[in-house]
C-alpha cells in the first residue's frame, strides 16, 4: 500500500508503528519482570508483538515508496537509514514476547500439577528480565530518533519560526 485517500500511506503507517513499538515494549518488560502480569496477558503478549512486528515492513515499504516522490534531501536519506534498523528491534520484541508467553504457559501447566507457583527458573527470570529490558529500551530509543529524524525531515522548512502576521 502506497496511498490512502490521497495520502501517502507512509504518514499514517507510522502512527501504527509509533504506539505498538513503545506498548509492546511496556508490555514485554512487565511480564518478563511480573510473572501474574505474563499469566493475565497471556497470547495478547505474543498477538501485540506480532502486530508491532507486521506493522514495521508495510510501514517501511510505504516510507520507501514516499521516498522516491519527494525532493533527495540529506534528512530524507538520514530518516530512512534508521528507518532500516527498526526491523531488528521489532523481531526482537516479538523473539522474547512469544517466550515470555510461552514460559508462564508451561510455568502455569506445572503449578497445576505440582502445586506451586513457580513461573520458571529464577536466573533464567533474570536472563529473560534484563534481555526485554534491553531490547525494550532499544527498540524505544530507535523509535524515538526515527521520529525525529521523520519530522525534522517533513518541517526543517516547512513553517515559520515567527509566525505570520495577521
Amino acid at each position: 500500500m502506497t496511498l490512502i485517500n490521497g495520502l501517502p500511506a507512509h504518514v499514517l503507517f507510522v502512527h501504527v508503528v509509533v504506539v505498538l513499538i513503545p506498548l509492546t515494549a511496556l508490555a514485554l518488560v512487565t511480564a518478563a519482570l511480573w510473572p501474574r502480569a505474563a499469566r493475565r496477558l497471556g497470547v495478547l503478549l505474543p498477538v501485540l508483538a506480532l502486530l508491532a512486528l507486521a506493522s514495521v515492513p508495510l510501514t517501511t515499504h510505504a516510507g520507501e515508496w514516499l521516498e522516491r516522490h519527494v525532493d533527495d534531501d540529506a534528512l530524507v536519506r538520514r530518516h530512512t537509514e534508521l528507518g532500516d534498523g527498526l526491523l531488528p528491534w521489532a523481531m526482537g520484541l516479538f523473539v522474547l514476547a512469544a517466550a515470555v508467553w510461552w514460559a508462564g504457559r508451561r510455568a502455569s501447566a506445572e503449578s497445576g500439577r505440582n502445586g506451586g507457583t513457580r513461573w520458571t527458573a529464577l536466573p533464567v527470570r533474570i536472563v529473560v528480565g534484563v534481555l526485554s529490558l534491553a531490547v525494550a529500551v532499544g527498540a524505544v530509543v530507535d523509535v524515538y530518533r526515527i521520529g525525529d529524524s521523520g519530522a525534522k525531515a517533513a518541517w526543517h522548512d516547512a513553517y515559520s519560526k515567527t509566525g505570520r502576521s495577521s
